[in-house]
């Protein structure tokens, strides 16, 4: 891969999306942006992220048809069809639909950032894709946002994964990254191990979520009059 040589800036939670300028990466590894390629490999049509609870009930209400999904504080909202968890949902429960998706950090960085150019979702599971998709863009700017834990709190998962693609992008990427990966279940995603947390965090969600560059394509986040829109791209020549 040849190097990125324009700005790269990396920011951090609800107030660093709001700074973010130029082509911007939302990164929520655990676990929005996991879960939302893991939706495209599942067959939904789209994704509609949303802000609020009561924004996602009513699109659904004008979508017969659509699959409900959110979260807030790893808890699926209550009525929703499933939570955050790409680990609860098949094929056969939301492949062919158009899926609406509210988390408490991920979608609520999409939201936030009204100054990017571009938005795409971003997670360790794309991690190589994304940064093939910014050499084919080129950019004036990046903007790697790690939205944590909440919007407000640091993530281990998210700065590894904005340290990783910034990597890529200038020539050097991380020899240690799978080692840097397989150590998040220690540092990080502790909560996916607790037998008390299996049914809101099941072990299965972590090793979904840490699959290095599983998939060959981005979410690609544009807006319309019904608001914002995941959509799968395909990066030239990973697919």
């Amino acid at each position: 891969m040849d190097t990125y040589n324009k700005e790269i800036k990396i920011y951090h939670l609800i107030d660093g999306a709001e700074q973010a300028t130029g082509l911007t990466v939302i990164i929520d590894v655990f676990r929005a942006f996991s879960l939302e390629c893991y939706l495209f490999n599942y067959g939904v049509t789209a994704i509609r992220p949303v802000g609020s609870i009561e924004d996602a009930v009513r699109l659904h209400e004008k979508n017969p048809g659509s699959v409900l999904i959110g979260e807030r504080g790893g808890v699926k909202c209550e009525g929703f069809d499933f939570g955050n968890s790409p680990s609860s949902m098949t094929e056969t429960d939301v492949g062919g639909r158009l899926a609406i998706h509210t988390t408490s950090a991920g979608t609520q960085g999409v939201v936030h950032a009204s100054n990017a150019s571009e938005i795409i979702g971003g997670s360790l599971v794309n991690a190589k894709a994304i940064a093939a998709y910014i050499m084919e863009k080129q950019p004036e700017s990046v903007s790697l946002v790690c939205m944590g834990l909440g919007g407000n709190q640091l993530a281990a998962e998210d700065e590894l994964c904005a340290e990783y693609i910034k990597s890529l992008l200038e020539g050097k990427p991380m020899a240690d990254i799978e080692q840097r990966v397989a150590d998040l279940q220690f540092h990080g995603g502790e909560k996916f191990f607790k037998p008390e947390n299996k049914e809101v965090f099941p072990e299965q969600d972590f090793w979904l979520c840490t699959k290095l560059n599983r998939f060959n394509f981005v979410v690609q986040i544009t807006k319309d009059e019904r608001g914002f829109l995941s959509e799968k791209y395909p990066v030239k020549g990973k697919e």
